[in-house]
């Protein structure tokens, strides 16, 4: 018998399944998102599967699950009603921030409210010095106080960050305590528990943020083992976490603030690993759905992380320096630069005669107007089809008829006719906007990181991603495009790529060549031992579980820290040449200089990975290939002014065994590929589309 591995991740669009097993073989399913209840989106299409291939709930091994609950609960404000007890003088650094400004010279531009109301926000008389050392102890009562007039005020959860507590965590604990003894099943998180780091503004913001979804993840989770258990699918559950790595149910249910952006992560770690599998080591990702595209750059074989982020920011583009519109997550993540432009993007005409495209989505409800599901809005989707792009009659091999007439009409009266334009031309200029606007996201990861995308193949996936990626690519130059097998679905792929994997670290602010190192390696081998224990208590031991240390650096008086890694054992006087030159050509690739030899580097925060090795093959070796039968009839695509319209031939992937010059279109379940003119694109040995430019 067969075992398969499940992937499941829910769009603002639709909810992907990949059923993948030990063979090769492959089944797949899109369901639109029940946003009400996203866990009956998945139960119904798991129930599709069995019922299309006859495979039952025992076949299922493992379920491996991208989720939006979490950073929805944030972007809608609908989290739990949260207190937080902090230090006297600290009662307003959720509003104060960190004073940047996301956009330059915009006197408009106004803070999001902060996720704790001033009156639910408390404070402590106490001070811990950096160095731990207690200069006012926290008196009990004054604790008590705050504790009792938060549960006064009917809180659903309790965050507790006080200064400096990563040094020491004596009085959080006090707090802590007080809570639990007085209401044993609030939801609480103290800081010193949530990220013993430096920085009271980022760390007082991650706390919050982990309290605040803890409540809404915790439910959602536990309703959808219910439900799972109800369908007789008892296979384990794991979520994908922001950095790239599985967490199990229980794990983020404590600690959710890992799992806010672990959509988009699932696609970036099934790119590198089929990168590294072709040969391909330096890539940059394109994942574009229905309202957002998201660019992400992989180096030398390995994923890029950034040490925060932002959620509900809007645009989350590269500059280092335009930060502070959303709500700042100090955590490990797959650094991603994100812009609102998907297949549901809507296109409009600004008050100047513009047409610009997005931020607005027509999302899945009620979708582009070709959907004839009530949208009354253009949409890049209706651009696409009116172009020949994607199938007239219908998407996802059926399941969704098209009304490509409606979507011409409407595009014509309120696109085409106001800026003068013909029907083609306007359409083919949303699409080009749209792509330009795509483009800022990979210019964002690669040349504002100093990085030149021409020496990079674009790995392009997500539902409209290969629609764009080849004309995408022409512009910037790059040499190549990968399309993967599934790429529509290709983020619940991905899931079945990674590996389980915990992330600890903790603020040890010295100067890297006066550090005490019998001192440094007591902590890091206690990390080291806090790790282990937490992949034994999992299953994971001996060669299955892999333990990597790591250091945030920077110059000394530098606000910003880089990573790098950090080999394993005790540290000695002649490791640490080595990692100020690891640390000094990093600096050089993300901003292009370097300092000089006697330039101090700071010590400021040590970490651990901990990665848990799932027992045997991951995935096989090949997938099965999906397509052939039947030709399917050529169609009229249009490729710009210069070009203009074309009878373009319609293929499957399985048709491009033997190469094939553009122009031409490749259908499948769940995706479109355009190839352009000047463009052969070829199945190369691992199913992937390889399109290569004249």
């Amino acid at each position: 018998m067969t075992e398969f591995r499940v992937g499941v991740d829910i769009g603002g669009t639709f909810t992907d399944i990949v059923f993948l097993g030990a063979d090769g073989r492959i089944h797949t399913k899109k369901v639109p998102s029940s946003v009400d209840d996203y866990a009956r989106a998945i139960i119904a299409g798991i129930d599709e599967v069995f019922a299309e291939t006859g495979l039952v709930a025992d076949d299922v091994r493992e379920i491996r699950h991208g989720t939006t609950v979490a950073s929805n609960a944030i972007l809608e404000h609908s989290g739990a009603r949260t207190g937080l007890i902090t230090s006297e003088g600290f009662r307003d650094i959720l509003e104060i921030r960190t004073l940047r400004m996301p956009r330059l010279y915009d006197l408009t531009w106004e803070k999001p409210p902060p996720l704790v109301e001033r009156y639910l926000r408390v404070v402590v008389d106490e001070r811990v010095s950096t160095r731990g050392e207690v200069q006012k102890a926290l008196d009990a009562a004054d604790a008590e106080r705050a504790v009792d007039k938060l549960l006064a005020e009917d809180v659903e959860a309790i965050s507790v960050c006080l200064i400096n507590s990563f040094a020491n965590p004596v009085h959080e604990l006090m707090i802590k305590d007080i809570v639990k003894a007085r209401a044993p099943d609030l939801p609480l998180c103290i800081s010193f528990e949530v990220l013993p780091e430096i920085r009271e503004y980022e760390r007082t913001s991650t706390t919050v943020i982990n309290t605040y979804v803890m409540p809404i993840v915790a439910r959602y989770l536990s309703s959808l083992r219910r439900d799972l258990d109800a369908a007789g699918v008892r296979a384990q559950l794991l979520l994908m976490q922001s950095n790239g790595g599985l967490t199990t149910a229980e794990t983020a249910t404590r600690l959710p603030m890992h799992i806010i952006e672990s959509g988009p992560a699932g696609g970036v770690v099934g790119a590198q690993a089929f990168a590294n599998r072709i040969g391909l080591n330096n890539i940059i990702t394109f994942d574009m759905g229905g309202t957002t595209a998201k660019a992400s750059l992989i180096e030398n074989g390995q994923v890029t992380r950034s040490i925060e982020y932002s959620v509900g920011g809007g645009i989350m583009m590269g500059s280092r320096l335009l930060t502070g519109a959303g709500y700042l997550l100090k955590v490990p993540a797959i650094d991603l630069a994100e812009v609102g432009a998907g297949g549901g993007s809507i296109v409009w005409i600004d008050s100047g005669g513009s047409m610009q495209i997005g931020p607005r989505s027509a999302g899945a409800d009620p979708g582009p107007l070709c959907y004839d599901q009530g949208g009354t809005e253009p949409t890049v989707t209706d651009a696409t089809l009116i172009l020949g792009y994607i199938n007239p009659t219908y998407l996802v091999g059926g399941a969704l008829g098209l009304n490509a007439e409606r979507a011409r009409s409407v595009f014509e009266e309120v696109i085409a006719k106001p800026l003068g334009l013909t029907l083609e031309h306007a359409a083919y200029g949303a699409v080009q906007i749209a792509a330009s606007n795509m483009m800022r996201a990979i210019r964002a990861v690669s040349t504002e990181r100093g990085r030149d995308p021409r020496e990079h193949a674009l790995f392009a996936f997500g539902g409209n991603g290969p629609v764009f990626a080849a004309t995408m690519a022409q512009a910037l130059l790059m040499k190549r495009v990968v399309v993967p097998p599934s790429p529509g679905l290709f983020s619940s792929f991905g899931l079945l790529y990674a590996d389980v994997e915990h992330h600890y670290s903790r603020t040890f602010r010295r100067l890297l060549r006066q550090v005490d190192l019998k001192e440094l390696n007591a902590i890091w081998d206690a990390m080291v031992a806090e790790a282990t224990e937490q992949l034994a208590a999992e299953g994971f031991t001996g060669s299955r579980a892999r333990v990597h240390r790591a250091a945030n650096m920077h110059y000394q008086g530098q606000t910003f820290e880089l990573t790098i890694g950090v080999p394993d054992g005790a540290l000695d006087a002649a490791a640490i040449a080595p990692m100020e030159e690891a640390f000094g050509q990093e600096h050089e690739r993300t901003y292009g200089h370097r300092a000089g030899p006697d330039e101090p580097l700071e010590l400021v925060n040590i970490q651990v990975v901990a990665q848990g090795i799932v027992e045997g093959e991951r995935v096989p070796e090949r997938i099965a290939a999906i397509g052939g039968g039947e030709a399917l009839p050529s169609r009229r695509a249009y490729f710009g002014p210069d070009i203009g319209w074309l009878e373009t031939p319609v293929v499957r992937r399985a048709d491009l065994a033997t190469a094939r010059k553009g122009p031409c279109i490749v259908e499948e379940y769940d995706a479109t590929c355009v190839v352009p003119p000047q463009a052969t694109a070829v199945l190369d040995e691992y199913g992937n589309i390889v399109i290569d430019f004249d």
